[in-house]
């Protein structure tokens, strides 16, 4: 490819702005913007009719995660592949942390990630909390990792107490790091769980009943109250329920540095999806909610309660009996078939890397419920401000890296598995209509997706260095 691109007259569409302009792309980086430039030996991509966005950030994914007896089904090439068909250029993963350390578990995910296709950076999940483990705390933002997840589920697994929870918050806010949580009553849960499974109850939808709403709800709050006492920032992830979307509006407005996320998925489907004989596909955590639930996180994206779309995508096959072809190869990985019998088994996680920004632009946009600049802000800018990489991503800025997404607003898709470059075997929007689909992806000013043709290789991913301190919106 030209070291040198001009993507002339598109229309561009950032956070704040809409406006008609050129761009021109040197090497990795864009080098200007402006009206009818001309520059000698470019490539020139004309974009008339066409919109033009920064590639989209996926802050929350699992790739390559094991889970059960199995593992998620994408790994950092097939899972970047189909991020990229979806405009995303960019995503964050999580790192497991392991008894030996930090840095170890980090080395971990680097190898797995050698063979990432996108830019990728990593969150580290905080399941185990002592004095070691607080002292080694700031020796993540040497590696980059500026973030912690910890969890008020998953008892005996991920689960950290309320003071462990306060003492590593307390930490993270002295080195400018921001605290991530997965908001459930693990309690609650477990009870719930062994009365289900003692009453003879194995289908999918007792995974949403064992895990109550309510225990969401409180969680949210108990979290946003130990971020009130430390001082600490903290980022939900995952909002599902109505109740969430109140109490982060709650507590912002009594200025606690509270921020949220939400996910596709919580806006279309609802506990009712799992009582379906194919239910096992709509099966994560936390689960699906109920129309009610759907709208009120609607009113949070538009209000702006709700800074980020996530998809925390970590798929599995539905049936993984049965291969499917990626790549010109079969492949099958064990999936929900595992719990068949058992809802408890059942591998929690969705596909939904590609579909994030495709499905969205669709169902927000193009129906009105949100802008195009509250679209942008949502799957691009807002992300890279608050992990730390604007604007050299999220931005269609001089001096950003050359991460665009040409945009065609009138091309009309049936969307689904056969769309799909999620390796697993089905979606979740089967036969949706969408208006409005990428036609050209660049990371870093490399033609990536060009129409339905993949250009990219393993590899081609960029590690990136996140700077603490990062904004608080």
């Amino acid at each position: 490819m030209s070291t040198t691109t001009l993507i002339k007259s598109g229309t561009l569409i950032t956070a704040s702005e809409t406006f008609t302009a050129d761009i021109l792309v040197q090497g990795e980086k864009i080098a200007a913007i402006g009206q009818e430039l001309d520059v000698q030996d470019a490539e020139i991509i004309d974009a008339s009719g066409k919109l033009i966005m920064p590639g989209g950030i996926d802050p929350h994914v699992h790739l390559a995660l094991p889970m059960f007896d199995t593992i998620s089904s994408d790994d950092h090439y097939t899972g970047h592949k189909a991020a990229a068909f979806g405009g995303t250029t960019t995503a964050l993963d999580f790192v497991v942390q392991e008894p030996q350390g930090f840095a170890h578990s980090v080395d971990i995910w680097r190898r797995k990630a050698e063979i990432a296709a996108i830019d990728y950076g990593f969150h580290m999940n905080l399941t185990h909390f002592d004095e070691q483990v607080g002292r080694e705390i700031p020796s993540l933002v040497e590696m980059g990792i500026t973030t912690l997840k910890v969890f008020t589920a998953y008892n005996g697994r991920l689960r950290l107490p309320d003071g462990d929870i306060f003492q590593a918050m307390r930490i993270a806010k002295d080195h400018g790091m921001l605290t991530m949580l997965h908001a459930e009553n693990g309690d609650v849960i477990d009870v719930l769980v062994e009365e289900t499974l003692a009453a003879g109850h194995t289908t999918p939808e007792w995974h949403a009943r064992t895990r109550p709403a309510w225990g969401a709800v409180e969680a949210a709050l108990r979290g946003f109250a130990l971020a009130a006492e430390t001082g600490a920032p903290l980022y939900l992830v995952h909002m599902n329920v109505a109740g969430e979307v109140d109490m982060l509006h709650y507590a912002r407005q009594r200025g606690i540095k509270v921020m949220g996320e939400t996910c596709s998925q919580y806006l279309f489907f609802t506990e009712d999806h799992l009582r379906r004989a194919d239910g096992a596909k709509w099966i994560c955590s936390p689960p699906m909610r109920t129309e009610a639930d759907n709208a009120r996180l609607w009113d949070g994206i538009a209000d702006g309660t709700i800074q980020v779309m996530g998809t925390d995508h970590c798929p599995f096959f539905f049936d993984g009996t049965k291969p499917i072809l990626y790549e010109e190869e079969e492949i099958a990985i064990p999936g929900k078939e595992l719990g068949a019998q058992d809802f408890t088994k059942i591998p929690n996680g969705l596909p939904g890397i590609q579909d994030r920004m495709p499905i969205l632009w669709t169902e927000g946009v193009v129906k009105g419920r949100i802008t195009p600049n509250q679209f942008v802000a949502m799957m691009s800018t807002n992300p890279a401000k608050i992990f730390g990489l604007y604007p050299r991503k999220g931005a269609l800025l001089p001096g950003s890296d050359a991460d665009i997404v040409i945009w065609d607003p009138e091309r009309v898709v049936d969307y689904g598995v056969a769309m799909s470059h999620q390796r697993t075997d089905y979606s979740l929007y089967e036969g949706w209509e969408l208006k409005g689909y990428p036609e050209k992806v660049y990371l870093r000013g490399e033609l990536i997706i060009d129409g339905e043709e993949w250009l990219g290789a393993p590899g081609k991913g960029m590690y990136l260095h996140r700077t603490p301190n990062a904004e608080i919106l």
